[in-house]
């Protein structure tokens, strides 16, 4: 019992962990003891216990006795196992033949300096006195004992190394019970976000060979199975739905088929989510709503799972009496009114009114928004409640509206390759210029959309200075590589064509005959130079080339486009076989757009020129068998587009595109009569068609971190003819697969879906005539996994529906092939998406002999959004 307490005064001054006032019992908590459990057999087998019954022995100083003057003597160190005990007489600070005073402070005074080195847990010195005036000294000391080394059983090396950067743990660290109850709240708190809340862990301490007042602490981990939460169940809720009050926490969920949302418990998402819930209550007019408790409870025959339990008290029901509005002076009352959309009557609903007063985003539609699009930045509006007895409130809504600011400085930093002019060009805050939300975010959507920044880092930073009226912006800005280097390979014709394309996205023309700007390439101008081939050989081979500038002189944001390609198949099929057929074509295309400010800044108007040339020679594969067929078609296109990050995860926003390819009515003015037979030579020598499509895209986040989002996407396209004797035998669509169609050829269009064999939704009506109208419907839910500067990778989940039809009166908008799966993609540096999906078709198909499609996989290259 005695050696009990000693070893409980020790652990007590070493770790600090009981405060002891004088006169009072030591009373060690059961964690102390705990901790002395284990390491009392350690001072047992280091120390015995020799020292223990020696200082039992030492006799009592009677400081009541007059102080009298000693020589010091000997001076003896008992205890001493790792520490070289003349280290300790060296260092003591009282020598043989110091004259000391006992009692006195000369010994307390000495000891002191010594613990001070934290070497010892405890130190005593016993007095022995030789004769008249010389004392001799004994030390006891304990020292303390350090942890060599640290180790985990039954954890996996993933997890060893988490835990290891989550401890912190380092050698020679003093063991103690706060180090050891520390560790194990990390370890526990770690297990518990990975949902193995059932986790049991414990530890052992054991000597160390080699050092003898060294110790291996070895942390014991089953951590058992994961537990989830399994149900959420509420009390109190009267009047409030409980799928709605479960529907407000966004982060905390319970087992669902939704895969995409995690189901473990998080103490810190959970407290988030019971403001939401009162939030929620409050938004249904219950003002005074709160929650009484919240426990966690075990589900009796699902030891796996675990339940919520949340108990609210609702209380009143309250409605708006009276909103008013004071210090208002740039918009009337009205106009306010009208934003704020709540009126008397209404239900209290104090989240909607902050989110239309405040805004939660910079694209809300908000009065403080308003206010700072005209300059207004330190605009504040501070609803004040009065509660009227019974069930209703008065708020008086006081406006600050302030000054306006104007912009100082507009800085920009982060662009190594990028050139300063290309930046700035895209700027819609000026200095000297009132401050404006609208124009702040229409250059981050512009600045996004170029394609050479991270848009996740890219919203910028905005610096009032109050007293001076003036606001500094700076946009930090991340590049990421944007080049792209695809190798690829797709069937087409039964056989494996293979392509190369590379695409330099960020050129500088100018600067290709300065020396210095080769790194690799001239670089920094925004240009874009794309160059394609493909080929199998003598049968097929292909080549294009394409070149953007996205500001023509650069002065305006007007852009151009140039492209030219080729392409020649043959029925060489074979390494050496001689060709005696072959379908060649060559074109090229110009185009100019121009960034329009009405209807709003983000519509573009586009136009340009095709023209084309099909050569065919004894070809016996197309409706045409020899001959040239010329198109020459005026493209317009009129297109909006408001996603926040056009080239890898956009997350809100749409995007629409409608366009037209006209070609010049031939048969309304070259004098032919195309109801008589003549050669389809004669007839197609000028191809003649209008073509139309849309395509409309809607992002919309489900989360509040903005990373599931929900993608929406309608297709249409219609291919038409002037004279019904010659429709277009080109430019038609083939719908079914991946939307790759191997190689190029017939001006024909590959629609992608997802579930369905390439093609396999296309009507063949005639040899060689495709489909002439289709309509194509998209919802797909997405998730990123990693997402750094430059990396991307995605999950999805997707159903989609369309078809195709030969003629307009054919056209069935509700008759789909309708189907469903997964898939993935990957955003890599110089490679750039990459994606593989799982779909399965739900309907058949003309080679599906009378069943549904079934499953199949299908690849992608590039971005289709």
């Amino acid at each position: 019992m005695v050696r009990r307490l000693i070893f409980a005064t020790i652990l007590i001054v070493t770790t600090g962990a009981v405060s002891v006032a004088r006169g009072q019992q030591i009373a060690a908590p059961d964690s102390i003891f705990r901790v002395m459990s284990a390491m009392m057999p350690i001072y047992d087998s280091l120390l015995g216990r020799s020292v223990d019954r020696e200082l039992d022995a030492l006799p009592r100083v009677d400081f009541k006795a007059q102080p009298k003057p000693y020589v010091v003597g000997k001076i003896r160190v008992h205890g001493a196992v790792a520490v070289d005990p003349q280290m300790i007489v060296d260092n003591l600070g009282i020598a043989a033949g110091d004259t000391i005073t006992i009692p006195g402070e000369a010994i307390t005074i000495a000891t002191r300096g010594l613990l001070d080195r934290r070497f010892f847990a405890n130190m005593k010195v016993g007095t022995t006195i030789r004769d008249r005036d010389t004392v001799d000294l004994d030390l006891y000391v304990r020292e303390k004992l350090q942890v060599r080394g640290w180790d985990f059983v039954g954890v996996k090396g993933s997890e060893r190394k988490d835990l290891e950067e989550k401890l912190r743990l380092r050698q020679n660290a003093e063991l103690s019970d706060y180090l050891l109850t520390t560790c194990m709240n990390l370890i526990r708190k770690y297990y518990d976000e990975k949902a193995f809340r059932n986790a049991k862990i414990d530890y052992t301490v054991t000597p160390d060979t080699l050092i003898k007042t060294a110790v291996i602490v070895h942390f014991n981990i089953d951590r058992g199975d994961k537990v989830r939460i399994g149900e959420i169940q509420f009390a109190g809720n009267d009047h409030l739905s409980a799928k709605k009050l479960t529907r407000s926490m966004k982060k905390t969920h319970k087992v669902s088929i939704n895969f995409f949302r995690s189901s473990k418990f998080n103490e810190k998402d959970f407290e988030e989510d019971l403001e939401n819930v009162r939030n929620y209550a409050k938004s249904q007019g219950y003002r005074d709503a709160e929650i009484i408790t919240d426990s966690l409870y075990p589900i009796p025959d699902k030891p796996k799972r675990l339940g919520i339990y949340i108990k609210l008290k609702e209380g009143n029901k309250y409605h708006y009496r009276n909103i008013s509005w004071l210090g208002n002076t740039l918009y009337p009352t009205e106009t306010l009114a009208r934003t704020i959309g709540l009126k008397s009557g209404d239900v209290y609903d104090s989240e909607t009114m902050n989110t239309r007063l405040n805004g939660q985003m910079p694209t809300d539609m908000s009065i403080a928004n308003t206010y700072k699009d005209q300059g207004y930045l330190a605009f504040m509006a501070d609803p004040v409640e009065t509660v009227v007895p019974g069930d209703s409130v008065d708020v008086e809504i006081r406006i600050i509206e302030g000054s306006q600011f104007r912009i100082k400085n507009v800085t920009f930093d982060g662009n190594t390759r990028t050139n300063d002019h290309v930046i700035r060009r895209e700027l819609s805050t000026m200095p000297g210029e009132l401050y404006s939300q609208a124009l702040l975010m229409q250059t981050y959507q512009r600045l996004a959309s170029m394609g050479q920044f991270d848009a996740a880092t890219l919203l910028p930073n905005v610096n009032p200075n109050v007293q001076q009226e003036l606001v500094d912006i700076n946009y930090s800005l991340t590049e990421v590589p944007n080049d792209k280097l695809e190798l690829s390979g797709g069937w087409g014709a039964g056989m494996f064509i293979a392509s190369v394309a590379v695409n330099f996205t960020n050129i500088s023309l100018r600067s290709f005959f300065n020396k210095k700007a080769w790194r690799p390439y001239p670089a920094g101008d925004n240009q874009t130079i794309g160059l394609q081939v493909q080929t199998n050989g003598s049968y097929y081979r292909a080549f294009s080339v394409n070149f953007i500038e996205p500001w023509l002189g650069g002065r305006k944001p007007t852009s151009l486009s140039v492209s030219f390609y080729t392409s020649r198949e043959t029925n060489a099929y074979h390494i050496g076989q001689k060709a005696t057929a072959h379908f060649g074509t060559i074109g090229g295309t110009v185009g100019i757009g121009k960034r329009l400010n009405w209807p709003d800044q983000y519509f573009v108007l586009s136009a340009g020129l095709t023209m084309q040339t099909y050569n065919l020679y004894n070809w016996d594969y197309f409706i045409v068998k020899d001959g040239s067929c010329n198109t020459l078609a005026l493209n317009l296109g009129l297109s909006r587009n408001s996603v926040d990050d056009i080239q890898q995860y956009p997350t809100r926003g749409s995007k629409f595109d409608l366009s037209a390819a006209l070609t010049p009515p031939w048969s309304a003015f070259d004098g032919k009569d195309y109801s008589k037979p003549m050669t389809d030579r004669e007839r197609y020598k000028w191809i003649e068609y209008h073509k139309w499509q849309l395509n409309a895209q809607w992002f919309v986040p489900l989360s509040a971190n903005n990373k599931l989002v929900l993608m929406a996407r309608a297709q249409f396209g219609y291919l038409g003819h002037y004279d019904k004797h010659k429709p277009s035998p080109f430019e038609g669509f083939q719908m079914g697969g991946d939307g790759l169609s191997g190689y190029s050829m017939y001006g024909v269009e590959t629609i992608g879906l997802r579930g369905y064999k390439n093609n396999a939704l296309t009507p063949m009506a005639d040899y060689g005539i495709y489909a002439r109208i289709f309509s194509k419907y998209t919802l797909e839910v997405r998730y990123p996994l990693v997402r750094t500067a430059g990396t991307l990778v995605y999950a999805l989940a997707f159903g989609e529906a369309g078809n195709a039809f030969t003629e307009l009166k054919e056209f069935k908008p509700f008759s789909l092939k309708r189907a469903a799966g997964i898939g993935l993609r990957v955003f890599l540096p110089y490679l750039g998406m990459l994606g593989i999906d799982w779909g399965y078709g739900f309907d058949q198909t003309s080679d599906s002999n009378g069943k549904a499609a079934g499953s199949k996989f299908s690849f992608s290259l590039g971005q289709t959004f």
